[in-house]
């Protein structure tokens, strides 16, 4: 049995949890303030949330520095943990995966559990990342060997699977190509759902400055949205999107022209990202939003890159490659 805790905030935790899930020759118990996804294939410990009521009144949330999120007396909080705790002890999984909690890996390690954590790529030596990181038996990261994350210590970098990146699209055929015009070529502008620094003025702009190019948005506060946007990647002669792990490797799984525009973040995690790419030559990497007048070379510069170098960041068989390093982590010691 293996416990794996989701976090709630966007959607590409969840995402890759799924993807993880249905590869996994074990049992896998989600652990989530999410509800239970309709494919999931065990069963769901459901969680209260620990970010509702008033800020004021959360306290030291870092405990001094040491970790990263124990709102004080907060009851969600208190229920969740103890939620985690007493599965735990009922369950005896044989390992914890933490996607991605400081916290939940601390708990379960307290409670004799290997863990798991699922790595993330910018500055993470602070004192609750190192914390987490140091005492893992697994750092999992969705990124290719080939573009590592400097500054790694060796401990780390010895105990990590590099699984390359990905997503609940790899593998899926491409939709059947429908004739249409040569012009307006299609834009996507794929945006999260862990927010954003584009306004909407700024993505009108963009659009006015390129007539050639029809944008259609999905995400963001004033986008569509899509349970299944594969025949829209698949459609887009260019994909322009942050850096997040989940919306790069769908990208990449669909093999797409992209324009990557990294959003801020704690940690610097899309930065950092959108270094790695840049490094591998994968997509055209924008620091910040560009002007308005920026994005016709823009587009052209990146249909003309293409999209098959997506393949070395995504080869198509990562989430399996995590299943199988979970399972065989969840085994050593099986005599215990």
């Amino acid at each position: 049995m293996i416990g794996y805790y989701v976090h709630h905030q966007g959607s590409g935790h969840l995402h890759r949890a799924r993807a993880v899930a249905a590869h996994c020759p074990l049992p896998v118990t989600g652990l989530s303030a999410l509800p239970c996804p309709d494919d999931w294939p065990g069963h769901w410990v459901r969680l209260p949330r620990d970010d509702d009521g008033a800020p004021a009144a959360f306290g030291d949330v870092t405990a001094g520095g040491r970790l990263h999120w124990a709102p004080v007396r907060h009851p969600g909080f208190r229920r969740r943990m103890a939620l985690i705790a007493q599965w735990i002890a009922a369950a005896s999984p044989r390992l914890v995966v933490s996607d991605v909690s400081v916290e939940v890996a601390l708990l379960a390690r307290l409670m004799g559990t290997p863990v798991a954590v699922a790595a993330m790529r910018g500055e993470r030596t602070d004192p609750p990342h190192r914390t987490a990181y140091d005492m893992a038996d697994l750092l999992l990261a969705p990124w290719p060997a080939a573009l590592p994350e400097p500054g790694w210590p060796e401990h780390w970098r010895a105990k990590t699977v590099h699984t390359g990146a990905f997503s609940r699209f790899d593998g899926r055929p491409h939709p059947d190509p429908v004739e249409r015009p040569v012009t307006p070529r299609r834009v996507l502008l794929l945006m999260g759902s862990g927010g954003t620094d584009v306004s909407p003025g700024e993505v009108k702009a963009a659009q006015a400055a390129t007539p050639g190019w029809r944008w259609t948005t999905l995400g963001g506060p004033d986008g569509a949205w899509s349970a299944d946007p594969w025949p829209a990647l698949c459609a887009a002669d260019v994909v322009v999107t942050h850096a997040g792990q989940n919306a790069l490797a769908e990208c990449a799984a669909a093999r797409r022209p992209a324009v990557v525009v990294p959003q801020e973040r704690p940690f610097g995690e899309q930065a950092a990202t959108g270094r790695a790419l840049t490094r591998g030559r994968l997509a055209v990497v924008a620091p910040r939003w560009p002007e308005a007048e920026d994005w016709p070379a823009l587009l052209e510069q990146a249909r003309a890159h293409g999209g098959d170098r997506w393949s070395q960041w995504a080869p198509g068989d990562g989430a399996a490659r995590a299943a199988a390093a979970l399972a065989g982590a969840a085994c050593r010691g099986r005599s215990l």
